[in-house]
């Protein structure tokens, strides 16, 4: 995921300043989910610490809340000022996005007071199927991201 990420940075990093804040915070969440799950570069056989998981699941609240809440709202205020308005394809895509929502969010309110031992039951298959979820919203991000900045790129008129 980190790799595809870096990828998508260096193709679209410098196109917005609200999508290069969406990519940064990405990177973030991404780079926290890798060491709770243990992932390369942050190999670990252990379970993370109920506070590392606590931390994680706010992170990721935060991530969803800023997009739905922050991101889209800057997005659509920068299309209002050039006289764009979002296409028939940009709305299945963040529609597709809404969809993935509510899973990630019933990944943390299960583990919001958790104990280590609730952890060690279902811990690595919930947190597998999270970072499937996360990929697939990330992929429909990639879409609204590249549909995003094509038309900031070239507004009506321009």
């Amino acid at each position: 995921m980190l790799t595809k990420l870096n990828l998508f940075q260096e193709q679209w990093k410098g196109s917005s300043s609200v999508i290069d804040h969406w990519l940064e915070t990405r990177q973030e969440l991404l780079v926290s989910y890798c060491k709770l799950a243990g992932l390369p570069p942050f190999e670990s056989k252990e379970l993370p610490t109920v506070q590392t998981l606590q931390s994680f699941n706010q992170q990721l609240i935060d991530y969803i809340s800023e997009g739905h809440f922050k991101i889209y709202n800057q997005v659509i205020e920068q299309w209002n000022a050039t006289g764009y308005s979002p296409t028939d394809e940009i709305s299945q895509i963040y529609s597709k996005i809404s969809l993935t929502t509510d899973s990630l969010l019933n990944f943390t309110e299960k583990y919001t007071d958790c104990s280590e031992k609730k952890m060690t039951s279902y811990f690595d298959s919930d947190l597998s199927s999270l970072g499937e979820l996360i990929e697939i919203r990330l992929e429909f991000e990639d879409s609204l991201i590249q549909l995003i900045s094509s038309s900031l790129a070239y507004p009506p008129g321009a």
